[in-house]
């Protein structure tokens, strides 16, 4: 599996609005992942809470890392892509929010069937944002495509 340390060093080289608006991988495995960020100066909105696309940059990254997670272990050269995605907001986001998706294990069949069948497959993941007391933020939902790349 994948580390932390890996996913947040690569968000620095690749993704680095997701870095320096200090969105951070705290746990991952191959079922779980969370993330968080703090609500600071440099992500908030004009109302003094955190800006919702930095709140979108952290739930996507607690979908996709475990998704890029299972990528690298199947061996094979498959592309992702977030084809749609929802949001729900139900509280002012302000000091750390978590986000955590529970839905690793929708990753490997997809994956499987790609590889399987040559063709893209689909596939939705949520990502569950809490503040410090517990209190649900927001809910994000993302629609991720895996396929084969093709060869060169």
């Amino acid at each position: 599996m994948i580390s932390k340390r890996k996913i947040n060093t690569f968000t620095l080289f690749k993704l680095p609005s997701v870095f320096f608006m200090g969105v951070r991988v705290k746990e991952i495995s191959e079922t779980s992942c969370v993330t968080s960020v703090k609500h600071q100066w440099i992500n908030q909105n004009p109302f003094n809470s955190l800006f919702w696309a930095v709140q979108g940059m952290a739930a996507e990254l607690s979908t996709g890392a475990m998704v890029m997670g299972a990528i690298k272990e199947s061996g094979q050269h498959i592309s992702m892509l977030v084809a749609n995605n929802k949001a729900n907001f139900s509280k002012k986001a302000t000091g750390r929010i978590n986000f955590t998706c529970s839905d690793g294990h929708l990753i490997s069949e997809a994956i499987n069937n790609t590889i399987a069948t040559g063709e893209g497959q689909t596939f939705w993941m949520k990502s569950i944002g809490t503040d410090e007391s517990g209190d649900l933020v927001s809910t994000f939902e993302f629609e991720w495509t895996v396929r084969l790349k093709p060869n060169k």
